[in-house]
Formats: structure tokens, sequence, C-alpha cells
């Protein structure tokens, strides 16, 4: 056998614009908003739930183990974002940042370059593919 077909990832990377740090910044708010609303509501129904079912302390202590999950993955959420939020606003205008990875099937071959195969980038500026690296 002489060559093989195979799927390597392929990274794409964004030039930080206004525009896109914007947008970006703009989801991260939304996000953060929601997050809050999100505790908001859990600690409202804690409350409701613990008036209404918690009569005995095993109740209660299950009543606040299970909203206490609930918060804690809000939490979270809240804090990760908070800290992207806090590096965006840090990053320069012209920044390049990882949006993810695609795939790409390639034919490798004897003598093949696994270096230049394997390392391969799209960078897009404003949705527009600006360079292919590898």
């Amino acid at each position: 056998m002489d060559s093989v077909m195979v799927h390597v990832p392929v990274t794409i990377k964004a030039k930080l614009t206004e525009k896109l740090k914007a947008r970006l910044l703009e989801d991260l708010k939304r996000n953060i908003e929601q997050a809050e609303r999100e505790i908001q509501q859990i600690n409202s129904d804690q409350e409701r739930a613990l008036n209404e079912q918690g009569d005995t302390p095993q109740k209660q202590a299950s009543i606040r183990r299970y909203f206490g999950q609930e918060l804690g993955k809000r939490q979270n959420f809240l804090a990760e974002n908070a800290g992207r939020r806090d590096h965006l606003e840090k990053l320069a205008i012209g920044a390049e940042i990882i949006q993810g990875t695609l795939q790409r099937e390639v034919e490798l071959k004897v003598g093949s370059d696994m270096r230049e195969i394997m390392n391969v980038e799209v960078l897009v500026e404003d949705d527009k593919i600006i360079a292919i690296r590898s």
C-alpha cells in the first residue's frame, strides 16, 4: 500500500476586528445576563420548594442539595463567561483567536511531510478567508 486517506483537523482562527470583538462581547454579555436570571430563578424556586415541601430536615437537605447543584452549574458558567469577557476586552485588534476546528480529508503517501499535513489553519477576517497556512 502506497497511500491512505485520513481525516485531519484544520484549526479555524479569526483575526480580531472591532466588529468581531463587539459581536463576541455582546454574546458574552447575553450569556452572563441569562445565567444571572437563571440564578435568581433557581433561588426563588428553592425558597418556594422549601416552603411547600420542606417539612422535614431530610426533605430540606434534599431540596438544598438539588438546587445547590443547579446553582453551582450556573455560577461556574457565569465565572467562565466573565473570564472570557475580561480576556477578550484585553485583546488587541488584529490578534488571532481560535474559533474552532474542521476536518479535512488528506491522502498520506510514503514520504509525506506529517508536520505540513497536520498543522493547517485557516485565518478568517470578517467572515472572509484571508489565509490558509501550513
